[in-house]
């Protein structure tokens, strides 16, 4: 999944759009609720390839989503799940976007905005 395609799906499916909260970091843009405490339930990062392990000089763009802890193990044996780059990694983990289905990445989504929307 591209930017531009993950970037158009959050806008048609949760009604957001990406924000960008680092200068020193132009990419880099969450997703949050529009309404009540306007939590993130998603945060895109294009990082250096070696910075998550990974051959080559160019950038790896990774999608940061809530999940449930008891997921986040099961979810780190597939393919293209990480860690969750620079964010809790008892509670997200970073999907590595050229690596993971397109239809687990939604649903992952989704999932994540569900847990932060309470």
């Amino acid at each position: 999944m591209n930017q531009a395609t993950l970037f158009s799906g959050i806008a048609e499916r949760f009604g957001t759009e990406p924000q960008y909260l680092w200068a020193k970091f132009p990419e880099y843009a969450v997703f949050r609720h529009a309404t009540g405490k306007q939590k993130w339930f998603g945060a895109y990062l294009p990082v250096a390839a070696e910075k998550i392990g990974r051959k080559g000089d160019g950038n790896v763009a990774l999608l940061n989503v809530k999940c449930p802890p008891e997921m986040v193990g099961g979810l780190r044996q597939m393919p293209g799940v990480l860690p969750a780059y620079h964010m809790n990694k008892t509670h997200w983990i970073s999907l590595v976007l050229a690596e993971v289905d397109a239809d687990l990445v939604w649903q992952l989504l989704a999932q994540s905005f569900a847990l932060t929307k309470k």
